[in-house]
C-alpha cells in the first residue's frame, strides 16, 4: 500500500480558504469567537522573554521524549496483532530552534508499520507551506515507516499545507478514508480536517459514516470524541492541546485551547467502546516554553485482547 499523494477537492479548498479569512472559529458546536488566554500568552511573549525562567522553559521544550504505549481491542483483526504506529503532532515548525533535530533523532530509533501526524505543522499559518515542508523534511527522511506517513491538518495549518506535505510523500486525509490490508483483513483509517477552527459537516459525516470494520480516527483535536464513539470508531488519535504546555505542578493545564472540557485533553482515555490518546505533541506554540508538560513522540502497538 502506498500512502503518498493528496486528493483534495476544489470545493474543500475554497471553503477552507473562506474560513481561514474569517474571524470566527467554526466548531462542531457552531461559530465561536477566536482568542482567549492562549492568544494572550502569545502576544505576551516579548515580556515573557525577560523573565529568568525563560531559558529553562525553552530547555524543557527541547526535552522531547519517546513514549511507548499499547492499546488492546478484542475485535482487532488477527492479522494486525502487533501493528505499530508512530504518532507525531503539533510540530509548529520554526517556532523553536533545535526541535526538528531532536524529533528526527527520536523517530529514527523506532521502525513502525505506519506513521501518522495529527496536524499543526505551521504556527498561525507561518512560515509558508513551502518553507514549513523544507523544515520538516529532515524528520520525514528519518521516519522508518513501512507504509509511509498519513497526516491531517490542524487549526494552525493553511490549506496549501496539504499540497506541501504531499510533495514530501505524505498522504493527507481530509474527511476521507483509507484501508490497510493484511491478507483478507483490513484496518480502516479516517482522517478529518481540523474541527477546532475549521469544522464542517463533511468532517462530521466522515466520522459518522465511515467503512464497516475496525476504524482508527485521526483528528487534530479531541473535540468530536462523542461523535466518534457513537460511530463505533475504536481508536482516536489527536493532539492540539500540547498537554497544556505551561502547567501547574502535577501537570495541571492552565490552558487546553480545547472545547468540551479536560477529560480528553491529554494522555489515554476511554469513552464507551472508544479508546483514544491525546498527545502533548512534539512542538510548542508561543511562547515556546514548557513547564510540567513534556513534549513527546509516541510509539503505539495494537494488541488483541481485553481492553
Amino acid at each position: 500500500m502506498s500512502v503518498s499523494g493528496s486528493f483534495l477537492s476544489e470545493r474543500w479548498r475554497l471553503r477552507r480558504r473562506e474560513m481561514e479569512e474569517s474571524p470566527w472559529r467554526h466548531t462542531a458546536r457552531g461559530r465561536r469567537r477566536s482568542g482567549g488566554l492562549s492568544e494572550l500568552l502569545s502576544f505576551a511573549e516579548p515580556l515573557v522573554k525577560r523573565l529568568p525562567v525563560y531559558d529553562r522553559g525553552t530547555r524543557n521544550a527541547l526535552d522531547v521524549r519517546l513514549r511507548t504505549l499499547s492499546f488492546a481491542f478484542p475485535d482487532l483483526p488477527p492479522a494486525f496483532e502487533g501493528f505499530t504506529i508512530l504518532h507525531l503532532s503539533d510540530l509548529h515548525a520554526g517556532t523553536l530552534p533545535g526541535l526538528i533535530d531532536r524529533v528526527g533523532e527520536l523517530v529514527a530509533e523506532v521502525p513502525v508499520d505506519l506513521a501518522v501526524a495529527t496536524g499543526d505543522f505551521q504556527h498561525k499559518g507561518t512560515p509558508s507551506a513551502a518553507t514549513t515542508a523544507a523544515l520538516l523534511a529532515p524528520i520525514v527522511q528519518r521516519v522508518r515507516s513501512r507504509l509511509g506517513i498519513l497526516a491531517v491538518l490542524g487549526n494552525h495549518d493553511r490549506s496549501d499545507m496539504a499540497d506541501a506535505l504531499a510533495a514530501l510523500g505524505i498522504r493527507v486525509l481530509v474527511n476521507d478514508h483509507l484501508a490497510i490490508a493484511r491478507g483478507e483483513e483490513q484496518l480502516h483509517i479516517t482522517g478529518t480536517d481540523d474541527v477546532h477552527r475549521f469544522c464542517t459537516e463533511d468532517a462530521l459525516q466522515a466520522i459518522r459514516h465511515g467503512p464497516d470494520g475496525f476504524r482508527i480516527l485521526l483528528v487534530h483535536s479531541p473535540e468530536v470524541v462523542h461523535a466518534a464513539a457513537d460511530a463505533g470508531v475504536r481508536l482516536y488519535l489527536s493532539g492540539h492541546t500540547h498537554g497544556g504546555q505551561i502547567c501547574l505542578p502535577g501537570g495541571v493545564p492552565l490552558v487546553t485551547a480545547c472545547d468540551g472540557g479536560r477529560r480528553f485533553a491529554r494522555d489515554a482515555w476511554r469513552l464507551g467502546g472508544l479508546q483514544g490518546y491525546t498527545t502533548s505533541g512534539a512542538g510548542v506554540g508561543k511562547p515556546p516554553l514548557r513547564f510540567f508538560s513534556r513534549g513527546e513522540v509516541v510509539h503505539i502497538t495494537l494488541r488483541r485482547g481485553k481492553a
